[in-house]
């Protein structure tokens, strides 16, 4: 009997996807039947799914053996009640890089004062604004998980010293590692740059509050490509007003997408980008549903499965 899947992650991603999913089943030896359209919800063996599609009733699928997250975060998903068939995670190779990427190129963006020289296009020769070397700026990563480990690391190898923080205890080659809350705040207080890359859950809702803000270096950065969540805006808008925070890049935000009036469009020292730093990628992320699909057929653990008490 053909596998039966579901593409249920919209009309507007199906173009992108219907050749990418049926190679990658193809290659992965399934004999699998893919649809967009709505089968017989009892048919379904696995479900493709985005939370751009809002509100889902995942109860119909009974026979679902595991919905598959074309995201990495599962926010909007793990908290419906209707989801009672294993849940699995965007994690890929692609992903991962243009996160990196852009963490890496944000970075190295305000250590070397770009925006000085970039916008300073004035007629004045502003050689005065010389930045220190990378071993001599201190960079923090909140999230240690694949993407904020491999952020981290690729910094450390251009020799920022970067301190990793995380819920839970890690070990990561080439980073300082700390974790609870005394380790938040000692983090915090060597953050010249803070890049955020935690999950958004309960715990982590508006982690960078006021107090917290005040713990960090005066003028010191912060790089927002994780979840907008994570920051409470008003907070944020006050330490950049006093000069306490120097700079915001945030890619992430409570709404998006980001309203046309919200005071981050027209601050000086906020950089908006419109949730770019790790889009999801056809391509690669087929292979990894089709892998997991294989994975659950041949009776296999699936891979990043999402631990629903957590959060992700």
């Amino acid at each position: 009997m053909p596998i039966n899947v579901f593409f249920a992650a919209g009309a507007e991603s199906w173009p992108d996807y219907q050749v990418p999913l049926s190679n990658a089943f193809a290659e992965a030896g399934l004999d699998a039947t893919l649809s967009d359209s709505a089968p017989d919800p009892a048919s379904v063996d696995y479900l493709i799914f985005s939370p751009t599609r809002g509100t889902f009733d995942f109860s119909p699928y009974r026979n679902c053996k595991a919905v598959l997250s074309l995201w990495a975060g599962v926010e909007r998903i793990v908290t419906n009640p209707t989801l009672t068939q294993p849940l699995c995670r965007m994690v890929d190779r692609e992903l991962t890089e243009g996160m990196v990427e852009y963490v890496v190129g944000h970075v190295l963006r305000h250590h070397l004062g770009m925006d000085t020289h970039i916008r300073g296009q004035d007629g004045v020769w502003r050689h005065a604004a010389l930045p220190p070397i990378a071993r001599q700026r201190r960079v923090v990563i909140l999230g240690m998980g694949a993407l904020g480990s491999a952020a981290g690391q690729a910094l450390a190898a251009l020799n920022f010293p970067v301190t990793g923080w995380s819920r839970t205890q890690k070990t990561i080659p080439g980073i300082t590692c700390l974790w609870g809350e005394d380790g938040l705040r000692a983090a915090l207080g060597r953050a010249d740059i803070l890049v955020t890359l935690l999950p958004s859950t309960p715990e982590t809702e508006s982690l960078l509050n006021g107090a917290r803000l005040g713990l960090m270096p005066r003028g010191s950065v912060i790089i927002n490509p994780g979840r907008g969540p994570l920051i409470d805006d008003d907070a944020l808008l006050a330490a950049l007003d006093s000069g306490q925070i120097g700079h915001a890049t945030l890619d992430v935000f409570r709404i998006e997408p980001l309203p046309p009036e919200h005071p981050y469009w027209g601050h000086p020292n906020v950089t908006v980008t419109p949730h770019i730093a790790a889009d999801t990628r056809a391509g690669s992320a087929a292979k990894v549903v089709a892998e997991n699909i294989r994975r659950s057929e041949a009776g296999e653990p699936l891979l990043y499965l999402v631990d629903r008490a957590r959060g992700y």
